[in-house]
Parts: C-alpha cells; structure tokens; sequence
C-alpha cells in the first residue's frame, strides 16, 4: 500500500512540475507564439501577404479582367509588352518581344504608305513582332513526354485523373520553347465561345478575321457539343500568323496606336495547344483543375499550390530568363532607392504566399505583428487608411513610426468629377447662343464654388490633388506648366505666382449674368432650383450631400438630391434625362485618349447603340475634330499640342466640374524593398525584394513570448505546493501524536 506521505510528495512535485515546464520551457525559447505559420518560414526569401473575398475567378489570360487575378495572372503570363517599372509618364517597354516595333501602313489597295500617311488612307497596320529566343515555359505535365516522344498525361484515365487534386500531383514534367504559334493560338482562344473573352466584341473591328473565327467556332460547339478540345491550330485567323519560329504578325484595320497598350495585356498572351489538350479532360475539369485554376506561362513565377478560399502560392520558375531590375526612372526615384538593385536579375524573391483574411481587423493585427509584410501586397490604397489613422492616433502615429512602416504615395490614373449633362435645358449646352451663354456661365460659376481643396481636405484627408481638367497626373499628356496644370475659369494667381481658387464673388457675379442673380431667375423670380442623381449607399454619403449642397448654396442655389438604387441611376444616365451626376473613371490603358474620349461626342452615352463613356453627353465640334486627330498620334511634341488646346476647350465650356485626381498610398514593411505604387504595372511582384532577416529579427522582437502570467502562474503554483506541504506535516505530526498517545496507554 502506498503511504499518505508518498501520495503528497506525488502531488506536490506533480504541481511543481506542471508550473514550471511551460515557464522553463518558454524562457528558454526566444520564437513567438502567435504566429500563424512556422517561425521559420519568415526566414525564406518570400512575400506573404493576403487576399479578401473569395479566391479568383479565373486565371485563363484570354478570360480574366479582375483586378483581384492579375497577381496571380501578370506573374505567370507575359505579354509581347510591358510598362516600364519606374518611369512616369508610363512608357511601353518590350517583354517577350525583342522590342517595341512600328506598324507598316497600308492602303485599301495594299501599297505600303509612309509613317506621315493621314489615318483616312490607312486601310492596315501590321506589327511583325520579333520574338525573344530561348523562352521557356515553366515546367508543367502538359509538356511531359516518354522516350518516343509522346506526351503523357495528354489522354489521362478517368480514374487517375479523378485522384488529382493539382495537375502537379502528377510526376512527369516538361518543358519547351515559346514560339510564335503560341501567341496565335492565345490569340485565336478569344474568339472561343465557350470561354466568354470580355476583349472579342472590343478587338473583332480591329483584327481581321477574328468575327468570322468566331461564327465557324460557335457553329462547330453546336455541332459537335461534348467535344471538350477545339483544337484551334489548323483554324485560320486573317489577321494573326507567325513567320518562322520567332516572328509574330499582327494586322488590325486601321490606325490605332492604342494598339501597344492591348499588347501589354494578358488577353494577348502566349498558349501553348499542350496546355489547352491537357486540361481538355472531363475528370480533371469536376474536379477543378483546368487553365481558369492552374496556369501554364513563361512568366517568373508558376502557381504551384492553390487551396480554393485559403491560400495561394507562386514559386519562381526555374526556367526563367535572364531579365534585370531598370536603370531609370524618374528623377525622385535614385533619392528613394529605387535605382539601387539597377542591373540584378529578376525576380527578387522565390515564394508568393497569399493568404484569405476574411476581416480587416487581424489582418491589420497580422501586418503589424509583422507576418505580413503588405496587408494586400498588390493594392496602393490600403496605406490610406493607416495615414488617416496616424492623423487621428498619435498613439498609432509611434507605433508606425517605431515599426518603421512605408507608405509610399502615387497618384494614379483616375478621377472623380461632378458631370452636367449636355443634354439638359438649363445646364447643359443650350438650344440657342443666347441659351448656350446663360447655361455656360452657370456652369462656370458652379465650376468656381465647388471648393473641391475643401473636399480634399475633409473627406480625402488630403490625399488627392485637386484636378484642372480631364487628362490626370502620370500620363502624357500632363504637365504642370500647361493647361492641365491651371485652370484659368476656375483659378488665379496670386502676387506669388500661386495657383489659388477665384473669390466666390466672381462666381456670383457670373451667375447674375447667366441670369439668376443671388440664385433667383431673374425672368420668372423663381429660385434656382438644380437636381442630384445619386446612387451611392456609403456610410458618409450623407456628410458629403450635405458638403456639396453648402457648395450650391454659397451662390443661392437649391441642391435636390434624387437618391436611387444603381440600375435606377444607370437607366437615367443611359436615357440622358440626369441633371447632374457624381462620377469617376479609371484608366483601362495609361493614355490621355482614355481620359479625352470621356469628353468626345460621338462617345456619348444617351442615344448611342454602343452605349459610350461620355456620360455627359458633352459634344463641342472642335474638340471632337482634334480628338479624331490627336487619337491617331504617338506620344509627341504634336499630340502634346492638341491635348493642351482640347483640354483649355473643356475648361472653358466646363461641362464637368473638374474635381480631384486620388492620391494612393499602399502599405509595406521597412524590409520590402523597390516598391512603387501603381495601378497600371501589373507584373510589379517580380520587382520587389524582402530583407528576409531583418523580418525574422523584427517579427521576434515585436513578438516576444509574456512571461509574466506564468511567472504568476508559478507563484501561484508555489503556494499551492506549500499548503499542500504544510498539510501533510500537520497530518504526519497528528498521526505521530495519536500514535504515540494510544502506546503511552
């Protein structure tokens, strides 16, 4: 039988023991507990960081157009183009192609017309396109061969491809050079009805053939309906050929020097027919595996782990080319650092990890813990918040200091605008010259209240610049000392030289001679009375009203709110009948033309079949004679000039209030090294680097294990034990006594 006493030294040591091995154990260990992946991890050449929502759509680069794939499809895919990393205004650079070329032009007739040929008689353009030798593909089952040349994986048995949960569950790899049928191919993927591309309807005008590619290719899927591969290299397709191994053919119907922007884009990516045999498999499709899942590219990265609303993971491809960082970029850029890694070869890091983060709160939590080195490594809005946080926090304001966090500034091609609609008797262009007068002037004054450095400064919290017409910051076409850099209408100069907003009294005295002095229409003694669609549901929608409608009223004037749904906004500015509207726009390629079409006529949206982008309706022949010029123009001293002239146009008709172009902030460790913030760059990822290192050290000094509950934990423990202790002497001594007693007797 075991004793009372040994029973108690059990506990009392079990106690002990249970208190102190954890606090041993952590003293002696130094790596942080809350980390979400193994500690060592972060000491890898990696990038991790997350991604909200649900996992991409797509990755099929004919298909995908979301800016929540392109980190996924610009590092996997390479276009024939790319812009360049640093410089601004954005300037297109070679990628796969040997270098940018120049289109032969062609008349209806097919004789070869000189570079300065008006773009009336321009009939063709032809792009041959050199491409680079030696391009490989990633590694990948589609390529895998035996050793009589057959490919393996190509006729996979159901029960073995049911089994799979990657393509690279598979052991066999392969590889092979990129050749120019493998862009006609991607090219001729555009036209397949079963993959929906958002760029046919776009890029059929343009490309001969490509209409008719697609009537043959919808017939032959009616046809033939569960034929999974449409083997589209015998298809022909007019305007798209190669010329040997590494000479691509590009011919679009007419002048279109835009065209080099579409060339940058993953919708004209190289795809190798293997990758599109391989995946034309019915068990492999159930389960999820196809190219919209797992992409088959040359670019620096390959995707080699993807758990659906999880985690993503891009590792560099070992078959990349030799491709190095870029000298030069703009003047600010060496004083930043940004020329420093000038000449190295590309990509930096070995591992992309994109992690789900449902909510904003831990991931905040987890980037600042430092296990994320970029809350959302490719957004350039998200150091906004932290900005507006350290202005509000001084708190939050040492603790991003302390962290030495980065929150590098661009401002992008975008803008916001407060439109009046062309089409509208009393703001917009009038029916008469006496009407167009009145309602200019109106606009002009309008143009002059609207304090939009205000509105910069309190809704904004300064980060936006405010805009003086419709062409923003980044692009050609921009330039301070020029009339996209004052607007006279709306600004003066003060003794300094500085550019500062007209008094308001101009305005009101513009607004007399419109014909509504103090607000009042001077003809029927009626108040002024103007109307706002809106169909924004944001929490400070109502701050906001509230601000503009002050803004009215600065000159008398009534602000109406007509607040409705979107579908219910779409339909009035699709029929023209909105007064006045808020929009904004974003660049689908960095050019003023993007910008300027906003504004030509025959872009209008109301009554247009093509439903256009010139939600204004705005239509001045002028300006639309130099737009039909200036979008046939390369970057140059020439189109330069027409965009000063149209610009000073619209700041003088006014059809827009101008508003403010956003400036973007994103958010970074001290260790990410060569980041700039764009929206434009979509392969950015190559460029960045990570001081691997100097992250594991910060992420262990900032997380450093709590001792100090254990220790009470201990001490706590340690009383225990003693209680326990002293009652077991009270009990051996009572025991003793009784004993004794009982033999004395």
């Amino acid at each position: 039988m075991i004793s009372l006493h040994k029973i108690c030294q059990l506990i009392t040591s079990g106690a002990l023991c249970a208190a102190l091995c954890p606090v041993l154990f952590l003293a002696g260990c130094r790596d942080p507990v809350n980390a979400p992946r193994d500690i060592a991890d972060y000491s890898a050449n990696s990038i991790f960081s997350s991604f909200s929502g649900r996992s991409p759509k797509t990755l099929d680069p004919q298909v995908s157009y979301s800016s929540d794939e392109t980190i996924y499809t610009y590092q996997v895919y390479e276009a024939l183009y790319q812009y360049h990393y640093l410089k601004r205004p954005y300037e297109i650079v070679p990628l796969i192609a040997e270098r940018v070329v120049e289109p032969e032009f062609r008349s209806a007739d097919g004789a070869v017309l000189p570079r300065t040929a008006p773009a009336k008689d321009i009939a063709l353009s032809v792009y041959r396109i050199p491409i680079k030798k030696g391009v490989l593909f990633a590694p990948h089952p589609a390529f895998a061969r035996n050793d009589r040349g057959e490919y393996l994986y190509h006729n996979l048995p159901r029960e073995e491809a049911s089994s799979l949960g990657s393509p690279l569950d598979l052991p066999g790899r392969g590889t092979r050079e990129l050749t120019a049928e493998d862009f006609v191919y991607g090219i001729k993927r555009l036209a397949d009805p079963r993959l929906v591309s958002p760029v046919l309807g776009l890029m059929s005008p343009y490309i001969p053939g490509l209409a008719d590619l697609s009537d043959r290719l919808q017939k032959r899927v009616k046809e033939r309906p569960g034929e999974l591969w449409l083997d589209l290299r015998d298809e022909p397709l007019e305007g798209v050929r190669a010329l040997g191994r590494h000479t691509l053919e590009i011919t679009i119907r007419g002048k279109y020097p835009q065209f080099d922007n579409w060339l940058a884009m993953t919708f004209f990516a190289p795809m190798p027919w293997e990758a599109d045999r391989f995946y034309a498999n019915g068990a492999l499709r159930e389960n999820n595996i196809s190219l919209a899942t797992w992409p088959v590219g040359t670019g620096p990265f390959m995707l080699t782990r993807s758990r659906t609303n999880r985690e993503h993971v891009l590792e560099r491809n070992p078959n990349y080319r030799l491709e190095t960082y870029p000298c030069e970029g703009e003047p600010q850029d060496e004083a930043a650092g940004l020329l420093a890694a000038c000449g190295k070869p590309l990509p930096f890091v070995d591992r992309i990890v994109m992690t789900l983060e449902k909510e904003a709160v831990p991931t905040t939590a987890k980037f600042l813990a430092g296990y994320y080195d970029s809350p959302y490594i490719t957004r350039i809005d998200v150091g906004t918040g932290f900005l507006v946080a350290a202005e509000d926090s001084q708190e939050k304001a040492d603790l991003y200091r302390s962290r030495r966090l980065q929150f590098p500034k661009a401002q992008e091609a975008n803008n916001q605008y407060l439109g009046f609609n062309w089409l509208d008797p009393v703001v917009g262009a009038g029916d008469t010259p006496q009407q167009a007068r009145r309602n200019r002037l109106l606009r002009q004054a309008l143009s002059i209240a609207i304090d939009w450095e205000e509105h910069i400064a309190i809704f904004e919290r300064g980060q936006a610049g405010a805009a003086n017409g419709p062409v923003p910051p980044s692009l050609f076409g921009y330039r301070e000392d020029g009339p996209t850099g004052f607007n006279p209408v709306v600004y003066m100069r003060d003794a300094k030289g500085t550019a500062v907003r007209r008094p308001i009294e101009q305005a009101r005295a513009l607004l007399a001679q419109a014909g509504y002095p103090g607000g009042v229409d001077a003809a029927t003694g009626k108040p002024l009375v103007l109307h706002l669609d809106w169909q924004s549901a944001s929490p400070g929608s109502k701050a906001f009203l509230e601000w503009l409608t002050r803004q009215f009223e600065k000159l008398g004037i009534q602000l109406e709110v007509r607040a409705t749904d979107y579908n219910r906004f779409a339909d009035k500015m699709a029929r023209g009948v909105a007064q006045i509207y808020l929009w904004g726009w974003l660049a689908d390629y960095p050019d003023a033309e993007n910008f300027l079409m906003l504004l030509y006529g025959g872009n209008r949206k109301a009554g247009s079949v093509s439903g256009g982008e010139n939600a204004s309706n705005y239509a001045n022949p002028r300006y639309d004679r130099l737009f039909e010029e200036m979008k046939y123009l390369p970057d140059g001293p020439q189109k330069q000039k027409l965009i000063d002239e149209m610009v000073r146009i619209a700041q003088e008709d006014a059809p827009w209030s101008f508003g403010y172009f956003a400036t973007s902030a994103a958010a970074v460790h001290h260790w990410v090294g060569n980041v700039k913030p764009t929206l434009v760059v979509n392969n950015k990822l190559k460029y960045m680097s990570i001081d691997a290192g100097e992250r594991s050290a910060s992420i262990r000094s900032w997380n450093q294990p709590v001792l100090w509950p254990l220790g009470v934990l201990l001490v706590l423990a340690a009383g225990f034990v003693a209680a326990v202790a002293r009652h077991v002497r009270r009990t051996q001594n009572a025991s003793a006594r009784e004993f004794d007693g009982g033999r004395k007797a």
